[in-house]
């Protein structure tokens, strides 16, 4: 499951970054979004999400929820 399909106020662990783009993945790094982390996802938007990664809020578009694989 991707992040587009998360459900508010649930914890879930990354469990892959599925892109070729390099840069993503080292962008999505930076944030703290990484295989074994723990990601909440606070609210849905119509062009993305807000998610809670350790101790920041961000907003992410779909493009970018859609690379993010949680379990």
């Amino acid at each position: 499951m991707d992040l587009r399909n998360a459900e508010i106020g649930e914890t879930y662990i990354v469990e892959d970054i599925r892109t070729d783009d390099e840069e993503l993945e080292k962008f999505l790094f930076s944030l703290g979004c990484y295989s074994g982390e723990p990601i909440t996802v606070i609210s849905h938007l119509k062009g993305g999400c807000v998610v809670s990664i350790k101790d920041g809020r961000y907003n992410i578009d779909n493009g970018i929820a859609e690379s993010v694989i949680i379990g």
